[in-house]
């Protein structure tokens, strides 16, 4: 091989090498295994602690529900994180990812308005409130056992927010309306009785 082809070779090595680095984001912990750090935790503390490394999220005897909102704000991210839950109840665990002005979530768990469950799947709050293009219609094939931990990635890009469910793509829905940049909020739906448990919870900004 002369040197040319050499170099050539060497160059479209080293690009692809450097386009495969640049196609993971940075990520930084959004939970730091300790206490509520990166959180408005005043307003939660009665159903958010720390134990063992895991954030878990729970009601109080008055099944109220609660928000753990970011400290921040955030338009163009991606977050990871594992999660795990089990229902107590026939009710089952109702709980989510919520971004974005006006609100968007990532549902985990039975719908409240569903009763059926629609992990990984986009909530609008519209009519329909989960539009079918942001379905996860695979979720159950992708997640373990409930109590086992799952890994969710979601990233919202532009228009475009997409739930990956242990490393497989579960949905997307892309929607103009959804733009403004918003706290994220881990949810506690009202009036189910719950518990939810979430570690390795790591942010990047786009």
């Amino acid at each position: 091989m002369n040197r040319p082809t050499v170099t050539l070779a060497f160059a479209l090595y080293l690009a692809a090498a450097l386009g495969g680095s640049a196609a993971e984001p940075k990520f930084a912990p959004l939970f730091n295994g300790k206490d509520l750090t990166n959180f408005k935790a005043e307003d939660s503390k009665e159903f958010w602690r720390v134990e063992k490394g895991v954030l878990i999220g729970e009601n109080n005897a008055a099944k109220k529900g609660n928000y753990l909102w970011t400290q921040k704000d955030y338009a163009d991210f991606v977050i990871e994180f594992d999660v795990r839950w089990k229902g107590t109840t026939d009710r089952g665990v109702d709980t989510g990812v919520e971004m974005r002005k006006p609100h968007i979530q990532l549902q985990l768990g039975i719908s409240g308005s569903l009763r059926v469950d629609m992990s990984g799947s986009f909530y609008t709050g519209g009519k329909p409130a989960y539009p079918e293009a942001g379905q996860a219609k695979d979720a159950k094939k992708l997640m373990k056992p409930e109590g086992e931990w799952n890994t969710f990635r979601i990233q919202a890009k532009g228009n475009t927010f997409t739930c990956w469910i242990n490393g497989k793509k579960a949905s997307e829905y892309t929607d103009a309306k959804f733009s403004g940049a918003a706290p994220l909020g881990l949810q506690i739906h009202p009036g189910v009785e719950m518990k939810c448990e979430y570690r390795n919870v790591k942010i990047a900004e786009l």
